[in-house]
């Protein structure tokens, strides 16, 4: 039946598969919650020149600029973020032992380490980045930051490692406009205002695209 039907994730006769398929589901849905501009070519060329052109670019893409410009220059202390965090999301069913694991273990891992695994964050901030939620946002910056400066380093200690350059793929779930707005930019840029992640493995990417 599963196979006849594609909105049908499976058929089930006990509580755990349930519980594991709705799990995976949920996955995949915080992984496409990606926030996305597309900037045609003409408003790229013209900007610079052109207020015009400026003002016609999506107001999202201007928003999360102007946040990631905010947000990089603060310099604050990570312990009171944490305990601010926290206190946030106790008021948004976020699991208290998710909570205590973050709290006593968050200078053990690195922010990408976190981030990747399977718990409270990477679902809250890409919800909050993908709908430009500011109490999130503002509540997670210290983290984002982080994670946006761990990936800076990696990427200049990565730099001379590879000679040549390599694909990565990434399987996303598009809505019918988006893949509209998508075709029509050809030639221009297409901005995401998320953390993406990628693999090296075409196999890998396409588990999550959704038939």
């Amino acid at each position: 039946m599963a196979k006849d039907w594609p909105k049908i994730e499976g058929v089930y006769t006990s509580i755990t598969p349930i519980c594991e398929s709705l799990k995976k589901v949920a996955h995949r849905c915080d992984h496409d919650f990606v926030s996305m501009s597309f900037i045609p070519k003409t408003t790229i060329e013209e900007s610079t020149s052109s207020q015009q052109s400026q003002d016609e670019m999506s107001p999202s893409y201007m928003y999360s600029m102007l946040f990631k410009e905010i947000i990089l220059e603060i310099d604050e202390d990570d312990t009171k973020s944490i305990k601010n965090l926290l206190f946030y999301c106790r008021h948004h069913d976020v699991p208290e032992s998710e909570l205590i694991n973050f709290q006593k273990e968050y200078s053990h891992k690195t922010p990408v380490e976190w981030y990747s695994c399977n718990m409270f964050l990477f679902g809250m901030i890409n919800r909050a980045l993908w709908s430009l939620d500011m109490e999130t946002m503002t509540k997670t910056g210290f983290f984002i930051r982080n994670l946006h400066r761990q990936l800076e380093q990696l990427n200049r200690q990565q730099a001379c490692t590879f000679e040549q350059k390599f694909m990565v793929y990434r399987g996303q779930g598009f809505t019918k406009q988006e893949f509209g707005c998508l075709t029509k930019v050809k030639g221009g840029l297409l901005a995401f205002n998320n953390f993406l992640s990628t693999s090296k493995e075409k196999n890998v990417a396409t588990g999550f695209v959704e038939e």
